[in-house]
């Protein structure tokens, strides 16, 4: 399928690490306002570039990557919608839940796929991770820790950060946009797709740092801290913490009544999967101290090395909409998770000292696994 990509900056470099071992991805034009970053990146991977953001509406493109910055993503999603293209936006789907509601309603109406990143969930670690649960190797899921803490970043060298095109990592705009919003979606889009639609949370957000050293002033502040407990239609709840303020940490455990079930790196596709058994010791239920390795599913594709974002196929998921619009079947991204994956992320950011309890009102189709992970 002809696809096209607007928005040239860092997260464009992770993208293209891996568009080539996706044949079915064919990138016919690339687009950025900053005429200069859009040069800069066309000249490095060698892709067409055109002038303005009408000609990648105009163009033979059937789906089109927005990859702008988070508050430009409603407005260019919604441009590409009416123009008659498929959508894969990058997280969040929209900084508003009404304007996501009404990107997907839109697609929907014009017969138009309208998903948002992450993909996840079709990795290799987070389908092994399911086919454990489906398998019952822990037994009965109670609980779920995941965490998504990058440590103190606006104390680390980020500014010494380039894409392999030259395009600095925007660290201001990460900033101002949160961690929580950027970030979260990680987990909830893995614990959604397996333990299904959420019915509640109860999220605290604070913004603890709050003079983060950029070279410019922030225009707003965002939490740097968020914490989430998070109730599923299965019965399964979930805690879930996202910060740049607590030491790097990305691993998921789910808690069974027979053990633990979990991995290191959220992140990673390939993050080996362990479980850890339970039994009773005396008068104590103890946790065994050794780890046991589930055979990791998948593997097929080369690693990708793209820094920070260890091993991520960030071209998996417009795949999985080409290949799932190809065989005329429901894409495991559809519009309906991603719209209650922003819902989620949203009602987290949107939670400050004072707390939040909410109701989600979006829900979706169960999903499938990947055919690998059966």
């Amino acid at each position: 399928m002809k696809i096209a990509i607007i928005g040239c900056g860092y997260v464009a470099d992770l993208y293209l690490q891996s568009m080539p071992i996706h044949p079915e991805l064919e990138l016919i034009a690339v687009y950025d306002r900053d005429a200069e970053r859009q040069r800069r990146f066309a000249s490095f991977y060698k892709v067409p570039a055109v002038n303005s953001l009408d000609e990648i509406l105009n163009s033979e493109a059937e789906l089109v990557l927005n990859l702008t910055n988070p508050r430009a993503h409603y407005e260019v999603s919604k441009a590409c919608i009416e123009a008659g293209k498929h959508v894969y936006c990058e997280k969040p789907l929209a900084m508003k839940f009404r304007e996501a509601e009404e990107l997907t309603e839109l697609g929907t109406a014009r017969g138009l796929l309208v998903v948002s990143a992450p993909c996840n969930i079709l990795g290799e670690s987070a389908q092994t991770i399911w086919k454990a649960l489906r398998e019952n190797v822990i037994g009965e899921v109670y609980a779920v820790y995941a965490e998504m803490n990058d440590g103190l970043t606006h104390r680390m060298p980020y500014r010494s950060w380039f894409s392999k095109s030259g395009a600095p990592w925007p660290g201001k705009d990460e900033f101002e946009v949160g961690c929580t919003l950027e970030h979260s979606s990680y987990l909830l889009s893995l614990l959604c797709a397996v333990f299904g639609p959420a019915v509640s949370l109860t999220a605290f957000g604070s913004t603890t740092i709050k003079d983060k050293r950029t070279d410019e002033p922030l225009r707003v502040t965002a939490p740097d801290l968020s914490v989430t407990c998070v109730r599923f239609a299965s019965g399964v709840v979930a805690r879930l913490t996202c910060s740049i303020v607590a030491q790097y940490d990305h691993q998921v455990r789910v808690f069974g009544e027979n053990g633990i079930l979990g991995t290191k790196e959220s992140l990673d596709y390939r993050s080996p999967v362990w479980t850890r058994r339970m039994f009773n010791f005396r008068r104590r239920m103890i946790v065994s101290p050794w780890k046991k390795r589930f055979p990791l599913l998948g593997g097929r594709n080369p690693k990708i090395h793209n820094g920070g974002s260890s091993n991520m196929d960030y071209c998996r998921g417009p795949a999985e909409m080409v290949n799932s619009l190809n065989e005329k079947r429901p894409c495991r991204l559809s519009p309906q998770f991603s719209l209650h994956v922003n819902e989620l992320a949203l009602a987290i950011d949107e939670a400050r000292e004072e707390g939040v309890c909410r109701r989600i009102t979006s829900t979706f189709d169960p999903i499938d696994p990947m055919p690998w992970a059966v």
